[in-house]
C-alpha cells in the first residue's frame, strides 16, 4: 500500500472513532470481500471455486 492509501484508512478509522460511527465497519467489509470475490473471479485459477458461492 501506498502512502496515501494508509492515510485514507487511517482517517477512516479515525472517523469512525471520532464520531462513533461503528456501523460503518461491516459495510466496509462487506464492501472489501465483494471487491476480492470480483477480482478473484474474473481471471484466475481459482474462479471455478468463487462462481458457485456468486
Amino acid at each position: 500500500m501506498t502512502k496515501k492509501n494508509h492515510s485514507l484508512i487511517r482517517d477512516l478509522w479515525a472517523f469512525m472513532k471520532e464520531n462513533k460511527k461503528w456501523w460503518l465497519l461491516p459495510l466496509i467489509i462487506m464492501l472489501v470481500l465483494t471487491a476480492l470475490l470480483i477480482i478473484l473471479g474474473q481471471s484466475t485459477p481459482v474462479s471455478p471455486f468463487i462462481y458457485p458461492l456468486i
